[in-house]
């Protein structure tokens, strides 16, 4: 059998079909276009699942279920999307719509960071650990906890935002969930890239400045860590202050759940060692565990930008 995974962007809308071991036999995207309406978003996906279902020699009847991961909250028990941001959705019944536009009975809908973690769990570099946390680092920080194969997602299916967990309540810059100093405010690529500004424009002779072209709009979350490894000052501080605020969350992590492993995505990860060796120094220094003969390991997330494509696709297993 096949499965159809979604992945619900506000901007973009990416779809594929997989088979069991979660390898996309094909793919595509579309815009999502959220200003022509809800009605129009549902058309565009079912639309391009059964274009791709199409071009891939297969029918309806080959595809055991659809997958859908969204921003916000889902509740796949009900199919309904709770409460979507940055799309409009508000007690919107997503499954029922998908099924009746496809004619696939079994549609499955989950929140973009929980989906990743269960592709991550199933395929990716957490398969074959019982208990396993996904965190990703984008735009802001999210998470996913995948527990012997079933993600929790709690009483409201809303658990694991753990990026509004407060590290820095007295100095940290206001959230936009009301509270102050919240993880994604210092441990996202966002986050990065404003104290790369910060740091520039404080340090005028920041070799940052050059990498930039002197333009400081063209900071990016890679601008700090070049630097340092240019042996610039101003750079190795923006990057061990940033590695300090992952690991402090990370270590958060560990001591509450203890899970066996702990993958991290998003595009900061590309930077390998320089941003692994140190930070695998503070966890190992602080966490609770750290007298115990077994430990969390850390990972990069194996998926990249498919992720919540194929996270989508293994819901159901």
């Amino acid at each position: 059998m096949y499965y159809i995974g979604i992945d619900l962007g506000g901007t973009n809308i990416k779809a594929g079909v997989c088979d069991e071991n979660g390898k996309i036999l094909i793919k595509d995207s579309v815009k999502t276009h959220v200003e022509k309406g809800l009605e129009y978003v549902v058309d565009a996906m079912s639309g391009l699942a059964l274009d791709l279902v199409k071009r891939q020699g297969l029918t309806v009847d080959d595809i055991e279920y659809i997958g859908v991961a969204t921003p916000g909250t889902a509740d796949d028990s009900t199919g309904v999307i709770v409460y979507c941001s940055s799309i409009p959705f508000r007690a919107y019944p997503l499954a029922e719509k998908m099924s009746e536009k496809t004619g696939i009975k079994i549609v499955h809908i989950e929140n973009d960071a929980n989906a990743a973690a269960k592709g991550e769990a199933t395929v990716g570099s957490a398969k074959g650990y019982n208990s396993s946390l996904l965190i990703t680092l984008g735009t802001g920080v999210g998470g996913g906890f995948v527990y012997n194969g079933k993600l929790f997602t709690g009483c409201n299916f809303a658990a694991f935002e753990v990026g509004h967990m407060v590290i820095n309540a007295d100095n940290g810059p206001d959230c936009d969930c009301s509270r102050r100093g919240c993880w994604e405010k210092l441990a996202s690529a966002t986050a990065l890239e404003r104290m790369t500004r910060e740091a520039m424009e404080a340090h005028r002779e920041s070799s940052m400045w050059k990498l930039c072209d002197g333009d400081i709009a063209n900071a990016s979350a890679r601008t700090a860590f070049i630097a340092q490894r240019e042996g610039d000052k101003t750079g190795d501080e923006v990057v061990s202050k940033y590695i300090g605020y992952l690991a402090c969350g990370l270590v958060n992590m560990i001591n509450i759940l203890q899970p066996e492993i702990i993958t991290i995505g998003g595009g900061v990860c590309n930077e390998g060692k320089y941003l692994l060796d140190p930070l695998l120094e503070i966890i190992e220094r602080e966490q609770y565990s750290r007298y115990g003969s077994r430990k969390t390991k850390i990972a990069i997330a194996s998926l990249g930008n498919d992720a919540g494509l194929i996270g989508a696709a293994m819901l159901g297993r």
